[in-house]
């Protein structure tokens, strides 16, 4: 990417649907998907606008979460901006720019509240004790995911759109040659330390290796698999660690119209599961029939799942798990 960001589009990789698919010789398969949005890097002086960098800030204030490739390869025909192979200096650099422009924000945001407490006004009492805690941790070079605040906090600082809040997973870009030592790769485990130390994810991708995966068909995918003793892509990894980076899970819905996964936040109650399907659905809510997928498919379909027992009627309160099959009772 240059300036404008790229966006894609992709299906959330979910073997359960082709399951169930034959299952119920459904009609049609709609996967969850996800919006990966392709933002330029950052240089140094990002923060004070360098290499347009406002325009690149702004984007990736827009995002719900970060995925930051980090490059842990050696090779002499693709130049490294700074000269040399650092994962470090470089999440650093970013981290620094992001750092930067929180300090900014907040400082404009302290000084908005800060007359209000102290005038008295309890909330901006509140903005204002976890502002400057916060402030002083970004002022550490420390980004704002790794402070250690209770769930009132949290949600205080929420309100203040910390970049260096957002959850983020690093994802190191390595050669053919470092997959076989993963975890003894000095450069892989520079990434996953200052992953572990932020409370971030982390995974490795051969961007190579995905390269040509893209270009085989299902067959020769298969046997590529086979060859190398790949489980799956690195590109489905990948996508299902956003996934759930982003604290979402899937619900499914089977018939012979339609096989589908549903995104919801994990935690959801039945209602607001049935909200996303149509709203009259979650205001009209009276029961929902809930099957685990895994009990689904031990029993060999709907029906045997009933007669078994299996069948569980819940009601409002229930939180939703991920790959419940269910079906929704309602009236409005």
């Amino acid at each position: 990417c240059t300036i404008e960001p790229n966006v894609g589009m992709v299906a959330v990789p979910d073997e359960r649907l082709d399951v169930l698919g034959k299952m119920y010789n459904t009609q049609k398969i709609t996967p969850a998907v996800i919006e990966f949005v392709d933002i330029a890097g950052l240089v140094r002086g990002a923060s004070k606008g360098e290499g347009l960098g406002n325009k690149f800030l702004s984007h990736i204030r827009e995002v719900d979460a970060i995925v930051h490739v980090v490059r842990c390869f050696e090779n002499s025909n693709i130049i490294h901006v700074d000269g040399g192979i650092n994962p470090a200096r470089d999440i650093e650099t970013i981290n620094l720019e992001l750092i930067l422009a929180d300090i900014e924000s907040l400082e404009k945001q302290i000084a908005r509240v800060e007359r209000a407490a102290r005038g008295g006004d309890k909330v901006a009492k509140e903005q204002f004790a976890v502002f400057n805690l916060a402030l002083e941790h970004l002022q550490k070079g420390l980004p704002c995911r790794s402070l250690e605040l209770t769930d009132d906090e949290q949600k205080i600082l929420k309100s203040a759109f910390m970049i260096t809040s957002k959850p983020t997973l690093y994802v190191a870009n390595i050669s053919q040659e470092q997959m076989a030592n993963t975890l003894t790769d000095p450069y892989i485990t520079a990434v996953r330390e200052i992953a572990n130390k932020e409370h971030a994810e982390h995974l490795e991708i051969c961007a190579d290796i995905e390269a040509e995966l893209a270009e085989l068909d299902a067959d020769e995918f298969e046997e590529y698999k086979r060859e190398f003793g790949i489980e799956e892509s690195g590109l489905n990894r990948l996508i299902k660690a956003s996934y759930h980076l982003l604290g979402l899970i899937s619900y499914l819905t089977a018939g012979e119209k339609e096989v589908r996964a549903w995104t919801i936040p994990r935690g959801i109650k039945a209602p607001g599961a049935a909200g996303v399907i149509h709203t009259d659905f979650e205001r009209g809510f009276i029961k929902a029939e809930v099957v685990p997928y895994d009990t689904l498919v031990a029993c060999g379909g709907y029906n045997q799942a009933k007669e078994a027992g299996k069948v569980r009627m819940e009601g409002k309160d229930y939180v939703v798990q991920d790959g419940d099959v269910m079906l929704f009772r309602f009236n409005v």
